[in-house]
């Protein structure tokens, strides 16, 4: 799986982690069941620190896409499907968007909710 972040975007280290995963999940790169790199070993690999890849799979796993597994580590888990993690992944687009032309997070929810009304 490949994992590349840009240390001069403004979106934070931890978002590119989950956002890289997200789409590794979506192309099929990362299947269910199966397992993430290493926090330790994809920090040093991309020059971050652990506890930034950490809150990136700490994201996944709120999100429902990924299990932490004491021992076993970051594990692809099979009620996630892959249109879900494409959903999660333009929902962050999304947010990210909006924020950088300045849209009121207030005003960026009544938009979704005004979409979903439509539907």
């Amino acid at each position: 799986m490949l994992v590349e972040i840009d240390t001069s975007s403004t979106q934070p280290l931890a978002d590119q982690v989950a956002a890289a995963v997200r789409r590794a999940m979506v192309t099929g790169a990362l299947r269910v069941g199966e397992r993430l790199p290493a926090a330790r070993e994809l920090a040093s690999s991309l020059g971050i620190s652990v506890h930034t890849v950490l809150r990136g799979y700490q994201t996944l796993q709120s999100e429902g896409l990924i299990e932490l597994r004491r021992g076993r580590g970051a594990v692809v888990i099979a009620h996630a499907p892959h249109d879900r993690a494409a959903v999660v992944d333009q929902a962050h687009s999304l947010v990210t968007a909006a924020r950088r032309i300045g849209m009121p997070d207030a005003e960026t929810l009544r938009l979704v909710s005004t979409c979903m009304e439509r539907q």
